[in-house]
């Protein structure tokens, strides 16, 4: 099967497009025919080495832990899905080698859910990741509750504008920080926008005078500290980027593989709760390009590669 692989941790220039063998498939997993697979900020910190003191990497490592695809074969022990079924994946293991940019992944039953009916392969690669995200940290960690408001930060990008939704579909007040383009896009997630930067507690500060229930952080640094005087009494922080939030009196959360919260995430997604941005799309030979966007950190939604190679089977 050809896959995109790194050998080194490096740029984007150490990905290449590869023959690779075809995985094996484990009682506990399931082997996909990849058709779509989202990129992320821990791709590429994956990549450079960021996450090494986490996860070990078996060069050479195929990236990625989205996807979205067709199952062509359940392991012994799978009765949960058949061949033919279209499902979606956050397909993490503890350590680094066996990713979703390739043709084909063996991918474990904990990691997959049923994919949306209502989206198309690229718009369902972008659920898992950023969709679990956003919901362990609204339902789990803050426990946000209906008449609250809760200030979502980077509300355009992957996580913050499936935060948005959802928080939104919880009963909450959303006020998501965004650049000034991504305004209107924002009110149509169902969020209040406010322009990140210089000033920003002044403009969080118009909308909620008494502080806000409840911050998602996504940006870290500046940003969280800032956030720490716009909560109000009783208020809660949580953080995806800045362990730092833990001496603000806050939480720190890492995703994780959950398939009853994804398969949830699918069932909000086909009632029409929650929406997948793509903004680009790239062929399965163009991953270092896919890379290099999502690093410059700009993106509305998703960025996806897409798949298409041999016959499932």
């Amino acid at each position: 099967m050809k896959a995109i692989r790194y050998s080194r941790y490096g740029g984007p220039e150490v990905l290449g497009l590869e023959e690779a063998d075809e995985p094996r498939v484990g009682p506990d997993s399931v082997l996909v025919r990849v058709r779509a697979a989202a990129v992320n900020p821990v791709d590429w910190k994956c990549r450079e080495g960021h996450l090494d003191p986490l996860l070990q990497a078996v060069f050479p490592v195929i990236p990625g832990w989205d996807v979205s695809g067709v199952v062509v074969r359940p392991g012994v022990a799978v009765p949960e899905f058949a061949p033919g079924d279209e499902v979606i994946g956050y397909v993490r293991e503890d350590f680094l080698s066996r990713g979703t940019f390739a043709e084909y992944v063996a991918a474990p039953v904990r990691t997959l859910a049923p994919k949306p009916r209502n989206l198309t392969f690229e718009e369902a690669a972008g659920l898992p990741l950023t969709g679990l995200t956003a919901y362990q940290v609204l339902h789990d960690v803050l426990e946000v509750k209906r008449g609250e408001t809760v200030l979502v930060h980077a509300a355009a990008g992957g996580v913050g504008s499936l935060a948005v939704q959802l928080a939104a579909h919880l009963g909450a007040r959303v006020i998501g920080t965004a650049s000034e383009h991504n305004h209107d896009f924002v009110r149509r997630l169902g969020g209040e926008p406010v322009s990140h930067g210089e000033g920003l507690a002044e403009r969080v500060r118009g909308p909620a005078p008494g502080g806000v229930d409840a911050v998602f952080d996504t940006v870290g640094g500046d940003t969280l500290r800032t956030s720490v005087n716009l909560l109000a009494p009783e208020g809660r922080l949580a953080s995806i980027v800045d362990p730092e939030v833990v001496d603000h009196g806050g939480r720190y959360h890492f995703v994780r593989p959950d398939p009853r919260d994804l398969r949830r995430l699918s069932e909000l997604a086909e009632q029409g709760v929650v929406s997948v941005h793509v903004s680009e799309t790239f062929p399965l030979e163009r991953a270092a390009d896919a890379h290099r966007l999502n690093q410059e950190g700009r993106t509305r939604g998703k960025i996806v590669v897409t798949v298409a190679g041999e016959t499932e089977g």
